[in-house]
């Protein structure tokens, strides 16, 4: 397949030493190839992290979301969960949108907020406006087992079959 692969290419010629990886050749050499990945499902290889926590078999260690602050700590598993699918969804301002979590949680309260945090992990909310949104619905006694993930065979968006006959150039 096309583009299913990263192919990293070192020039030997700009470096003081020819590194023993290069197999003594001077110029433009393979460093490495990897299989490509999408955002939020990294591949890594972890021979080219040795010094980083590994697992038994060799894997690396996961990461564990830790909490900044004594409050972000207070808030729960729904903010550890937030944390994690937050990150891995590259979501930005991840520190200030925790930060409006906690002053969310001292004026109604941490249960409903960390309730609130494992909600918009498990739909895949970060947005700015998403917590305080979610906190409203939830007080109106909707469960979070009601939850509907919008994803491409729930969307109402229409496709793009009807641009398929026009064209750039001029058939007239």
């Amino acid at each position: 397949m096309v583009g299913s692969e990263v192919i990293i290419v070192a020039d030997t010629t700009t470096l003081p030493v020819v590194p023993a990886w290069a197999g003594g050749v001077v110029g433009l050499v393979e460093a490495a190839r990897h299989q490509a990945s999408t955002p939020g499902t990294p591949r890594i290889d972890p021979s080219h992290y040795p010094h980083h926590p590994q697992e038994v078999d060799g894997t690396p260690r996961p990461l564990r979301p830790r909490a900044r602050t004594e409050a972000d700590l207070a808030l729960g598993d729904g903010a550890r969960a937030w944390l994690v699918e937050a990150s891995a969804a590259g979501t930005v301002r991840v520190r200030a949108r925790m930060a409006d979590a906690v002053q969310l949680a001292a004026l109604v309260g941490a249960e409903r907020v960390d309730a609130a945090l494992g909600v918009a992990a498990t739909a895949g909310r970060f947005a700015e406006a998403d917590l305080a949104s979610i906190v409203d619905h939830l007080a109106t006694g909707t469960s979070g087992a009601d939850l509907v993930l919008a994803d491409e065979t729930a969307t109402t968006q229409p496709g793009t079959n009807g641009w398929a006959g026009f064209t750039t150039g001029s058939t007239r």
